[in-house]
């Protein structure tokens, strides 16, 4: 019996981190707005899923050690989770569809969007209607550098090239 209790609260505590649901888009959003506003920084904020091969990419491509640095001295990078699959629907942030929704899309992931503190849309991946995804291409490269420099205007032109070369190297199939 002794043993019973601390056994049933582990069990318990696993049950409860197990069935956790993913916290709701204004859960991330919150301290991403108070952090951008006391650092004077803008929101990038991407949409993505789990069995998405380009928000993969990109999530790696903000992971890398030459790009995180130089991204997070302008931005607070944001990720939520959309449009995931019955054996994933789990991963969703809760009110991220609206989100996405009112921010432009859907129109396929990634998706983009730069926010002000407030989480005012500043720029959206979409380029002539039609979301970028991830900048793969020349022109894809070319608006996401654009929406960069209107997202933060004061953005070192080297630490521009260094994601610009960087996107550049890599030729989307």
């Amino acid at each position: 019996m002794k043993y019973f209790v601390p056994i049933l609260g582990a069990i318990c505590l696993v049950a409860s981190i197990a069935f956790a649901e993913a916290p709701t888009a204004d859960q991330v959003l919150a301290p991403a707005k108070a952090k951008a506003a006391a650092e004077h920084k803008t929101i990038f904020l991407h949409f993505g899923a789990s069995w998405c091969g380009w928000c993969k990419r990109l999530d790696a491509f903000l992971d890398r050690p030459d790009i995180k640095p130089v991204f997070q001295k302008y931005f607070i990078p944001v990720k939520l989770v959309v449009q995931e699959n019955d054996k994933n629907k789990a991963l969703e942030n809760p009110g991220a569809d609206a989100l996405l929704k009112q921010l432009g899309g859907p129109s396929g992931l990634p998706y983009s969007a730069f926010l002000d503190a407030k989480g005012a849309l500043i720029v959206n991946s979409k380029r002539d209607g039609q979301n970028i995804g991830y900048p793969g291409q020349p022109e894809e490269i070319d608006w996401f550098i654009q929406m960069m420099r209107k997202a933060a205007p004061n953005m070192a032109q080297d630490d521009l090239k260094t994601i610009e070369t960087a996107l550049r190297s890599f030729k989307k199939t």
